[in-house]
């Protein structure tokens, strides 16, 4: 029997959907409130950034709640839906464990995410993260070196920058000269600054050879390179500047320069309770076995490619300014007196430099782009191609039976 056509249906007619009738069910009047919490708390939780920049996001109008702008101080509970430039975000309401590592800055690298001159950054090596963000806990200029802290955790960022906790920074500080007993009665005093007064809650000499003197410091604000302007107010300027400490955290021995180390949970766990933070009222996650073997291991983190490019490209660009400026520098009063001209490089020898250095770079990258290749294709058999004969068949090739090959012209 053959089987029927199937109906086609007309698009016109209406399609019928079986009708229900739900019952509304009313809101009972003495039901307790649904708890609600801060949105730029929750906001900070999720890793977005400190409780200040959550606030002067809301602010912007750059958050909604249930498509509605939010608003300074507004509360979220589990139902709402809050967006960020209109992409859902999940906040943290039971909240996780952060994760917090720490660094041994060396000199040269800034403590931010947008440098206009292409120099290195700290973020350049932070690993990655998922659905969270790293905040730098502090700042340390191009020139200090030392302990810098990164977290997920924008509350736990919070309690250790802002003035009113009073955190604990403490410097290995080497300068050129020496204070005498006055002076460093009026450091621990105060003293007044361009932006209002300051002063080391402890500073203790800690010796030195030739005209280089150590110090200790120890103080509770973060002002904009407040330890070098102190010592510099007395004409010593500083030579070398290192933090040490950050509140309850030590700069490890084994952390050498340039290296990163990352806390256990129970380390962190005791560093929320130290802040008076929340912590995870579940269990922790078991970690693996290669989770365990990299906590507490001190690394050296490499800097992404992106970084790479953009550095050399900036030392390129700095390299090209000078040498501008050394050709278009106007005699000095010597040269002129003496009849002496500057040393020319050339008008072609930035442009020579610049190109060696950009093979250069590029030759390291495409090599360091290789050796990655190769590592990831070890173990991976490949099946040869089999070469295609290209030679055309000529009359010539065809040879009767009984019969010579005929010769072949030879130049």
């Amino acid at each position: 029997m053959a089987r029927p056509f199937k109906q086609q249906r007309d698009p016109q007619r209406p399609v019928k959907r079986p009708t229900t009738n739900f019952t509304p069910i009313a809101a009972d009047p003495d039901a307790p409130p649904v708890p609600t919490q801060r949105l730029h708390k929750l906001l900070a939780l999720a890793g977005l950034g400190s409780r200040r920049d959550m606030e002067a996001l809301i602010a912007d109008g750059r958050v909604t709640i249930n498509g509605q702008l939010a608003t300074q101080g507004a509360g979220v509970s589990e139902a709402d839906i809050v967006r960020v430039d209109s992409r859902p975000v999940r906040l943290p309401f039971e909240p996780e464990l952060a994760k917090v590592l720490i660094y041994h800055k060396p000199e040269g690298e800034i403590v931010s995410q947008d440098d206009p001159e292409g120099r290195a950054s700290v973020f350049d090596k932070l690993p990655k993260v998922r659905g969270a963000k790293w905040i730098a806990i502090g700042r340390l200029d191009i020139n200090t070196s030392g302990l810098l802290i990164f977290t997920t955790s924008g509350e736990l960022a919070n309690h250790f920058m802002h003035p009113r906790y009073g955190v604990e920074r403490e410097y290995a500080v080497r300068i050129f000269g020496e204070l005498t007993d006055e002076q460093l009665a009026q450091l621990r005093i105060g003293i007044e600054l361009d932006d209002g007064p300051a002063n080391f809650d402890i500073i203790n000499p800690q010796g030195g050879e030739g005209s280089n003197h150590w110090y200790q410091v120890v103080l509770t604000e973060g002002r904009n390179r407040e330890v070098r302007r102190l010592f510099e107010a007395f004409l010593t300027p500083v030579s070398r500047l290192m933090r040490v400490r950050f509140g309850p955290v030590n700069l490890p021995p084994r952390l050498k320069r340039g290296m990163m180390l990352e806390l256990s949970p129970k380390e962190v766990v005791a560093l929320l309770e130290w802040a008076g933070l929340p912590t995870p009222s579940a269990p922790l996650r078991q970690l693996t076995a290669r989770e365990k073997d990299k906590l507490g291991t001190a690394f050296m983190p490499k800097p992404k490619r992106e970084a790479r490019e953009r550095i050399a490209a900036g030392d390129r660009n700095k390299s090209e300014r000078q040498s501008y400026y050394e050709r278009n520098t106007p005699p000095s009063l010597a040269e002129t007196l003496t009849g002496t001209q500057r040393k020319s490089r050339g008008t072609n020898s930035v442009d020579r430099k610049s190109s060696e250095h950009a093979a250069s770079d590029k030759e390291k990258l495409d090599r360091a782009d290789f050796a990655r290749d190769k590592r990831n294709s070890r173990g991976k058999t490949s099946v040869p191609k089999k070469p295609a004969n290209r030679r055309i068949r000529q009359g010539t090739d065809l040879v009767k039976a009984g019969e010579k090959p005929p010769k072949r012209h030879q130049p």
